[in-house]
C-alpha cells in the first residue's frame, strides 16, 4: 500500500469516527496517530486468503472501505468478518457503503472461497436497515452491550450474509 494511500485510509477513518460513525473507535474525537497504530496493524496483517481490504476511489480520492478477515481454523474457515465499513462523509449518499457490500460479496465468495460473512452493528444508528436492503439477516442482539456514555447503551446486532 501507498503512504499516500495509507494517509487518506487513515484520515478517512478519523471522519468518520469524530463524524459519529461506528468504524471501531467508540469514543471521539480521534487524531491520526491513535487510528494509525490500527489500521497499520490490519495493513501489516494483510493476507489474499485471510485478510482483505477493500477500497472504493472516486476520482482518485478514497471514498470508503473495509476489512474482511477469515480464520484457518477448519471448523470455521469457511466463514469471513467483515471489521470496519465506513464511508468518508464527503462522499455520503452516493451509494459507495452499498457499492462496497456488493464488491465484498464477490470478493469473499470468488477470491477467498467464504460461504458467508459476518459483521456486528451498532444498534440505534440505522445500520441494521442499511445491512438487510442488502441481503443481511439479524441473526441475534445483545442488548446494551456497547455503552457509549452513561445513559447511553446500545445493542449490537449480529448478522450474516449467506454467499
Amino acid at each position: 500500500m501507498s503512504s499516500e494511500l495509507r494517509r487518506e485510509m487513515i484520515e478517512c477513518w478519523v471522519t468518520v469516527t469524530n463524524a459519529g460513525g461506528a468504524a471501531g473507535f467508540p469514543f471521539p474525537p480521534v487524531d491520526f496517530d491513535q487510528v494509525a497504530v490500527v489500521a497499520d496493524q490490519i495493513i501489516a496483517g494483510l493476507a489474499p486468503q485471510r485478510s482483505r481490504l477493500l477500497l472504493a476511489c472516486v476520482d482518485g480520492t478514497l471514498a470508503g472501505w473495509l476489512n474482511v478477515r477469515s480464520d484457518a481454523n477448519p471448523l470455521i474457515a469457511h466463514w469471513g468478518t467483515v471489521h470496519h465499513v465506513q464511508t468518508h462523509t464527503g462522499f455520503r449518499g452516493r451509494g459507495i457503503g452499498a457499492a462496497l457490500m456488493h464488491r465484498l460479496h464477490r470478493l469473499a465468495r470468488e477470491e477467498m472461497g467464504l460461504e458467508q460473512l459476518h459483521l456486528a452493528a451498532r444498534g440505534g444508528v440505522g445500520l441494521d436497515d442499511f445491512y438487510g436492503r442488502l441481503g443481511w439477516k439479524e441473526i441475534g442482539r445483545w442488548p446494551g452491550a456497547l455503552r457509549l456514555a452513561p445513559g447511553d447503551d446500545r445493542d449490537e446486532i449480529l448478522m450474516v450474509l449467506e454467499l
